[in-house]
């Protein structure tokens, strides 16, 4: 399930969303492009948090700010 963007620059977006993957929950945070037709496609670059650290990372990137 998708959560929202958040827009990079003009062809690139950071998705956020909520998915499963044998029967584990996860939060999936992956930059995408726009593709040729229009279309958002993911790339390899991202990074996936269990729910229960999402505390955690928000933690680190208040940090970071």
């Amino acid at each position: 399930m998708m959560i929202g963007d958040l827009e990079r620059n003009a062809t690139e977006v950071v998705r956020v969303s909520a998915e499963e993957f044998k029967g584990r929950k996860y939060i999936d945070i992956r930059i995408h492009f726009n593709d040729s037709e229009g279309e958002w496609k993911p790339t390899k670059k991202g990074v996936t948090v269990q729910p229960d650290r999402i505390d955690d990372l928000i933690g680190l990137l208040k940090k970071a700010q």
